[in-house]
């Protein structure tokens, strides 16, 4: 069975308004989805069978202008840290009276006995750097900064 690690977060919808009328597509609408799609990170490895999907806008930029570089962070840091978020990520999926439903959509399997490499942990840990910081929330014990 293939192991997933998903992040589904936040796709951002246009509001749209009560007339039955159809509105032409501008190219400003066709700018704003092509960034949607573009925003879109993907991270798998067929070896080791796992996927990693974020969708958040932002979030890929994000992660090229204002996340510090690849190497910045020992593995054994981003895999200790991106535990503690992941527990408690999953803590508030199940509870979606307390926390928002509609942040903490899916649950995510990570698991601390598996190697999932540099890049993956590079990745999970700044998006969770960039979600606390977007949504204004604290995912343990930790004060979120880059």
């Amino acid at each position: 069975m293939r192991n997933l690690i998903y992040i589904t977060i936040t796709c951002l919808f246009l509001a749209f308004g009560c007339n039955t009328s159809k509105q032409p597509v501008s190219k400003n609408n066709e700018q704003k989805e092509n960034t949607a799609v573009s925003d879109t990170v993907k991270i798998a490895n067929e070896a080791l069978e796992y996927e990693i999907i974020i969708i958040d806008p932002g979030y890929a930029s994000w992660l090229v202008s204002r996340a510090k570089p690849e190497g910045f962070y020992s593995q054994q840091f981003l895999e200790t840290r991106n535990n503690i978020y992941v527990i408690e990520w999953n803590q508030r999926v199940l509870q979606p009276n307390k926390f928002n439903p509609n942040l903490y959509e899916l649950r995510i399997d990570y698991d601390p006995n598996i190697d999932y490499g540099y890049e993956v942990n590079y990745k999970l840990y700044n998006y969770f750097i960039y979600f606390q910081m977007k949504y204004n929330q604290r995912l343990g014990p930790f004060v979120p900064r880059i």
